[in-house]
């Protein structure tokens, strides 16, 4: 049985069994430094889940790659957050550790700052995210690769 109380005229809290637990891979082909879509793609394993409410964690089995959660209306923020990353962690900045090429360490150093996973809430069986939010892999590396993300889901069971 889920309840949901009424705290204030803007908000609400909702309760019930968190009981269902689901977990898919999801694998993605990158094109180089750029961040990829990739919404559509957990909110369709939450629906082969039958995800109800509850939470999701993505997580990035890489560590030249990560997920970040940002602007999906203009696509000059997406530019330009490579460009920032690229800024923050340059390919000359003489880093040691060079074993895959000049674009190796450097792609570590931007995971580090943007992260592995990302947790979104889920309402009704959808990802909560806010109207100009999605979900992104941000690929580090100079070419092409195939990545993995784990999709986590607990919560409850959408019902039938």
């Amino acid at each position: 049985m889920t309840r949901t109380l009424t705290r204030a005229a803007s908000s609400t809290v909702s309760s019930g069994p968190a009981d269902h637990q689901a977990m898919a891979r999801i694998a993605v082909e990158t094109r180089g430094p750029s961040l990829t879509d990739v919404t559509h793609e957990v909110a369709a394993a939450l629906e082969e889940a039958h995800a109800g409410d509850g939470l999701a964690t993505l997580f990035c089995r890489h560590t030249s790659a990560s997920l970040t959660i940002q602007e999906n209306a203009s696509p000059e923020v997406l530019d330009d957050l490579v460009d920032a990353l690229d800024r923050l962690a340059p390919r000359a900045a003489g880093w040691r550790h060079d074993d895959e090429g000049p674009d190796d360490m450097p792609a570590h150093v931007k995971t580090m700052l943007t992260g592995a996973s990302v947790a979104v809430p889920v309402i009704g069986g959808r990802l909560a995210l806010g109207t100009w939010q999605a979900i992104y892999l941000v690929e580090h590396r100079d070419r092409p690769h195939r990545r993995e993300l784990i999709l986590h889901f607990v919560g409850s069971k959408a019902a039938a």
